[in-house]
């Protein structure tokens, strides 16, 4: 047992969670086990909610500053945590990874200019781009059996023939939970730059390693990939805040970074509230402890989804995740279309997952799992899965 119960069994209904109190709205039905959307039901560390609490206890919500200590806390974990030395005036605070994206979208591209994603990837990538009228190219990755690599020879022919003005990079990706590789990471960083193209680095999921392993940030890979890169980053997946909405962006070359944090500040797009900087100096100062009990804990229910799938439903392979806790399902083995397998999860299993068709084409036939859960309710809804595969029609 260690320091913080993470079996413990938090009850989210009428707290206005999206995960169980917008079950309806998103699957037509309440009575599922809420299982999709990025976030855990794990109590956060104490030593935010403590912060927090003794902020709110003061009678008056007014304007707030920014102090010092806010940005240390970001650059000093980025130090500490990943080797990525950023300095003060490289950083700046943007409020959620998706509108950061949409910032530089709205900022450094025009209408009509297109947008490279590598699907299966995080669905909003692509809805930003379309909704700010802007033309997605698609890279898709590599299926190779049992994990997913980037196709840079395809990359390299978009960057040459469609000549995009921006890519929007996964690192780690979701859904399929791959750290890229440094090679990797410095192949595109050299392919960005020689065609001019922009990359946005959505590295979210970055503190969230697995077995040890390093997160490697886009732009510490080589001065090329410094030069292109916009890196958007925060502490809400890893320390299960997302509903303070802070997150960070980092730019290291004076070229792309002086007039776009200019136009954020002159529109205010950059300006904390009071909540977010006691919530990020909180997580990034004093719980790196809880982080890393809670990724040995995810680590745990990793072994436990292999396990369970391989005894009671051995047709789903799941693809192992080198970050973060979702899960990416294979279920194409059920031999389901499209409509029979969603019908199979949620009307006959009862479970609420991603359609994996949601991220792309290639992701049909698949799902995505959240395990950031106690583990009795994993193995509830792994049993549940199994007990549904009877009483799906042959």
């Amino acid at each position: 047992m260690g320091k913080y119960d993470f079996d413990r069994i938090i009850e989210r209904k009428g707290s206005g969670a999206m995960k169980v109190d917008g079950l309806v709205d998103i699957f037509g039905r309440n009575d599922l086990e809420g299982m999709w959307i990025a976030d855990m039901d794990f109590a956060v560390a104490p030593p935010i909610a403590k912060a927090l609490a003794d902020r709110m206890a003061h009678p008056i919500y007014g304007y707030n500053v920014i102090p010092a200590e806010y940005w240390d806390s970001v650059t000093g974990w980025l130090s500490r945590r990943h080797g990525w030395e950023v300095k003060r005036e490289e950083i700046t605070f943007i409020p959620g990874v998706v509108k950061g994206i949409a910032f530089a979208i709205n900022y450094f591209t025009a209408k009509g200019d297109k947008v490279v994603i590598q699907p299966p990837v995080y669905h909003p990538f692509k809805m930003v781009v379309e909704g700010n009228h802007r033309t997605v190219v698609n890279n898709p990755l590599i299926h190779d059996g049992d994990s997913y690599h980037m196709d840079l020879e395809g990359l390299e022919r978009i960057f040459a023939e469609e000549h995009p003005r921006m890519m929007i990079l996964c690192n780690p990706h979701n859904p399929v939970g791959i750290q890229w590789s440094r090679e990797t990471l410095q192949q595109v960083a050299a392919l960005a730059a020689r065609y001019g193209v922009i990359v946005v680095s959505d590295e979210i999921h970055g503190d969230l390693m697995l077995d040890r392993r390093p997160h490697i940030p886009f732009a510490s890979v080589s001065d090329e990939a410094a030069s292109v890169a916009i890196t958007l980053g925060a502490p809400s997946k890893t320390f299960n805040i997302a509903g303070l909405v802070s997150s960070w962006c980092v730019i290291k070359d004076e070229r792309l970074r002086k007039e776009f944090f200019n136009w954020l500040e002159t529109n205010e797009f950059n300006a904390p509230t009071f909540t977010a900087i006691i919530g990020t100096m909180a997580a990034y100062n004093h719980c790196e402890d809880w982080l890393d009990e809670m990724l040995e804990y995810i680590e745990g229910n990793i072994e436990e989804t292999r396990s369970l799938l391989q005894e009671l439903a051995p047709e789903i392979k799941m693809v192992t995740p080198e970050a973060s806790f979702l899960v990416w399902l294979d279920c194409r083995g059920l031999g389901l279309d499209h409509n029979r397998l969603i019908d199979m999860f949620v009307d006959k299993a009862h479970l609420a997952l991603n359609d994996g068709a949601m991220f792309g084409a290639e992701g049909e036939g698949f799902m995505r799992m959240n395990i950031g859960c106690p583990r009795s309710l994993l193995r509830h809804a792994v049993q549940s899965l199994a007990n549904a595969l009877p009483l799906v029609e042959a």
